[in-house]
């Protein structure tokens, strides 16, 4: 079947609508049963195979979407797509061979130059859209094609060898790469695993919670769950700010000058009444953060005085 280019250009854009009205009900994440009821011209398209990866409906020839899965161990995920030397991400094939329906469907998305939808897991049957992406070229050898995450990204994509053009390109990528896809990824996949709630006081406002980093970006920490814990706006900045602590226990140090400090009722019931309680913990062993983190943090937090 060969299917008009206008037909597929407005397949793709209502496809976004859609998801964008779908992620407002949502807050962000989606489920695939939210985003099977997609409709156009009377048709349903699923937006996403949960099963398979990557989305090619029957009503189009190139590929619509693709899923990366979630899993508590990156490094236990069937597929390892990952970040390359030159800062870009990479999406693997199915399998590998080079004409499987799949791959050539992803291939032709390429060659067209067209938008596709990344569903990126954040807990078990729960996904956040990163939207629009494209695939920028093929490495066979590997098995993989590379993305890009913005249209400059896309535009700028090519192999020079000028190494001054890809120390540039390469500081723009991964800049992109934190902003749209890890730091983004990562509030949701923290916040999933503490039920979307803060840890300290239980405040169940989405707009009003944080994934707060135990080990910072700036030194090297991972964009996983076992180095965040879902906070609300206040305590993450008292974290950040070494007016409290979490010891590797989970218990809650309130900074000893705070303590004595005579403020209001925020003061009085947001911090000082929290010294000495235990935080909430995912139920998941493997979401609970990182005693060591912790323990490194909280060694700070003591220097600090």
């Amino acid at each position: 079947m060969t299917v008009s280019a206008g037909f597929d250009e407005r397949v793709r854009s209502s496809a976004l609508a859609f998801l964008r009205a779908v992620q407002d009900r949502t807050g962000g994440p989606v489920r695939s049963e939210e985003v099977a009821g997609f409709e156009i011209d009377g048709q349903r398209i699923a937006l996403m195979n949960p099963y398979r990866g990557i989305r090619k409906p029957r009503q189009l020839d190139a590929a619509l979407s693709i899923l990366t899965v979630f899993s508590s161990d990156p490094e236990r995920r069937p597929y390892a797509d990952e970040t390359g030397p030159d800062g870009y991400l990479r999406y693997k094939w199915m399998g590998t061979d080079p004409n499987h329906s799949d791959n050539v469907a992803l291939r032709l998305a390429m060659r067209s130059n067209l938008p596709l939808i990344w569903f990126q897991g954040i807990a078990s049957g729960l996904y956040l859209p990163v939207v629009p992406v494209w695939l920028v070229d093929e490495e066979p050898a590997n098995h993989q094609f590379v993305v890009a995450l913005d249209e400059q990204q896309r535009d700028t994509w090519d192999k020079t060898e000028d190494e001054r053009v890809n120390d540039l390109r390469r500081a723009y990528a991964e800049r992109v790469v934190r902003e749209r896809l890890h730091q983004p990824v990562f509030r949701q996949q923290v916040l999933a695993a503490y039920e979307n709630q803060c840890a300290l006081c239980r405040l169940r406002h989405r707009e009003l919670l944080d994934a707060a980093h135990i080990r910072g970006d700036a030194k090297g920490g991972e964009p996983v769950v076992p180095n965040g814990i879902a906070m609300c706006k206040i305590h993450h900045a008292a974290f950040d700010s070494r007016l409290m602590a979490i010891r590797p226990s989970y218990e809650i140090e309130v900074r000893a000058d705070v303590l004595t400090e005579e403020d209001g009722p925020t003061l009085k019931h947001a911090l000082q009444g929290l010294h000495r309680q235990r935080i909430d913990i995912p139920r998941r062993r493997a979401m609970r953060p990182s005693p060591v983190l912790l323990e490194e943090r909280y060694e700070e937090f003591l220097r600090a005085g």
